[in-house]
C-alpha cells in the first residue's frame, strides 16, 4: 500500500466542524467524533501538490473554469461509471447541498410537494420546508437488514401538486446502492408522472466490492432528460472545505432554469482551490481511491465481526457505499433521549442520532467509520465496556 491510512492526525484547533464543535454540539468536549462525514486522512498529496504550486502565483484574482477542469469530469464520470457527459451538461455548484436549495427554487414553486424517501440525509428536509415547499415522505422499508424503496406507496403519494423527487444514491445513511433495477423502476414511475428527480450522487464513488454504482441519468437518453445530478469530489478526497461540487443536466432548458438560480444569488464563481483540486484529484487519483476503499472495507469488516462478537445487541446495516454505517440499537432497550445520553455522556461518542434523518431513525445511530482502525477500535472497545457496566 502506498498510502497510509493509519495515521492519526490532530485535527483539534483547525475550527474543524467535527472536532472543535464537539462540545457546542454534544454537549461533552471529548466525545470521540464519529458524526460529521468527512474523514480523518490527509488529502491526497498529488492534490495538496497542485495546491502549492498554485499558491507559488501569489495573485488570487477572479478565475474562469477552463477546459481542463471540464475534461477531468467527464473522464472521471466515464472511467468509474461508465456514463458519457459532455460538457455543456456541466454546472457547478458551492456544495451539494445549496445545490439541491436552489433546484428546489429553480423548478418548483410554493405549494408545491416534493417527495424524500426516510431515513434520508437531513438537509434535503430544511431544503424543501425552507423554501414553503411541502414535504412528503416515501419511507424506505426495512427488511432482513436491508432498505427498500416501496413503489406502491411512491405511486399512491404521487398526484397532480408532487413535482420533484429527491433521491440520494448511494443512500445516506443506509448505505444502499440502489441497483439498476431498483432506479429504472422508479424512474419510470417519476417520467410517467411527470416527476423531476435530483439525484444526489455525491458518494458515487465510494462504492463497496460487489456493488456497482448506476448513475439515474444513465439508464436512457428520455430519463437522463429528466434527472439533474448531484456529484462532487468532496466525500471522495475529503475536499469538503473547498466547496466545489458539479452539476449535470442535458436537458438544456432544464440546466439554464438551474444557471439562472446560480446567476441571481451570484455563487457561480466558486473559488481558485477548490477548482485546482478538482482537476488533480480526478486526474490522478484513481490510484489512492483504490487504496482507500480497501482501507474502508477493512474498518467496515472489522466492525461487523467485532459489533457480532463483542456487542452482539447492536446490529448494523452493512453498508454497500459511503464510510458510514447505520447501528441498529434498538436491542438496548432505549428511548431516543437515553440512547443520545448513553452515547454521548456514558460511552462518549458523538455519533449522529438516528431521529435527524427522520422518524424512521429512531433507536439508529450513524458511525462515521472514514477514521484509522485504532480509532474505530478505540470507539467500539468504549461502546461495549460501557455497555456491560450499564
Amino acid at each position: 500500500m502506498n498510502y497510509n491510512f493509519d495515521e492519526i492526525i490532530d485535527r483539534r484547533n483547525t475550527a474543524s466542524v467535527k472536532y472543535d464543535l464537539r462540545g457546542a454540539y454534544f454537549g461533552n468536549e471529548n466525545v470521540i467524533p464519529m458524526w460529521v462525514a468527512d474523514m480523518d486522512f490527509k488529502t491526497p498529496s498529488f492534490v495538496i501538490d497542485e495546491l502549492r504550486k498554485r499558491l507559488e502565483h501569489e495573485i488570487m484574482g477572479y478565475t474562469f473554469r477552463p477546459d481542463s477542469y471540464y475534461e477531468a469530469i467527464i473522464q472521471w464520470v466515464k472511467k468509474r461509471h461508465n456514463w458519457n457527459i459532455q460538457k455543456d451538461w456541466i454546472s457547478f455548484s458551492p456544495g451539494v447541498v445549496p445545490a439541491v436549495n436552489m433546484a428546489v427554487l429553480a423548478f418548483t414553486n410554493p405549494g408545491d410537494k416534493i417527495i424524500i424517501q426516510q431515513p434520508v440525509y437531513f438537509p434535503f428536509f430544511s431544503a424543501i420546508k425552507n423554501h414553503n415547499r411541502i414535504l412528503v415522505n416515501n419511507p424506505l422499508v426495512f427488511r432482513n437488514g436491508r432498505y427498500y424503496m416501496d413503489y406502491d406507496d411512491l405511486r399512491k403519494k404521487i398526484d397532480p401538486e408532487v413535482k420533484m423527487l429527491i433521491l440520494c444514491n448511494p443512500h445516506n445513511p443506509t448505505g444502499n446502492v440502489w441497483t439498476k433495477e431498483e432506479i429504472q423502476k422508479l424512474a419510470d414511475i417519476c417520467m410517467e408522472k411527470n416527476v423531476l428527480i435530483l439525484s444526489d450522487e455525491i458518494h458515487s464513488d465510494l462504492v463497496f466490492k460487489g456493488n456497482v454504482h448506476t448513475p439515474t441519468a444513465s439508464l436512457s437518453g428520455d430519463i437522463s432528460g429528466n434527472v439533474i445530478t448531484f456529484m462532487a469530489p468532496s466525500k471522495t478526497f475529503n475536499l469538503a472545505g473547498l466547496s466545489t461540487s458539479v452539476i449535470i443536466g442535458s436537458d438544456k432548458k432544464l440546466l439554464s432554469k438551474f444557471n439562472a438560480v446560480l446567476e441571481n444569488v451570484h455563487v457561480g464563481g466558486g473559488n481558485i482551490f477548490g477548482q485546482v483540486a478538482l482537476e488533480a484529484a480526478y486526474k490522478h487519483g484513481a490510484g489512492w481511491l483504490d487504496e482507500l476503499l480497501d482501507y474502508l472495507e477493512g474498518n467496515l469488516e472489522f466492525m461487523v465481526q467485532y459489533l457480532s462478537k463483542h456487542i452482539p445487541q447492536i446490529k448494523p446495516v452493512v453498508p454497500e457505499a459511503t464510510y458510514m454505517a447505520w447501528l441498529n440499537c434498538r436491542e438496548l432497550g432505549m428511548d431516543r433521549n437515553e440512547l443520545k445520553n448513553f452515547m454521548i455522556h456514558k460511552a462518549g461518542i458523538g455519533f449522529s442520532d438516528g431521529t435527524l434523518f427522520g422518524e424512521e431513525g429512531a433507536g439508529f445511530q450513524r458511525i462515521n467509520f472514514g477514521c484509522p482502525r485504532s480509532v474505530l477500535k478505540e470507539a467500539l472497545d468504549k461502546l461495549g465496556s460501557t455497555l456491560k457496566r450499564n
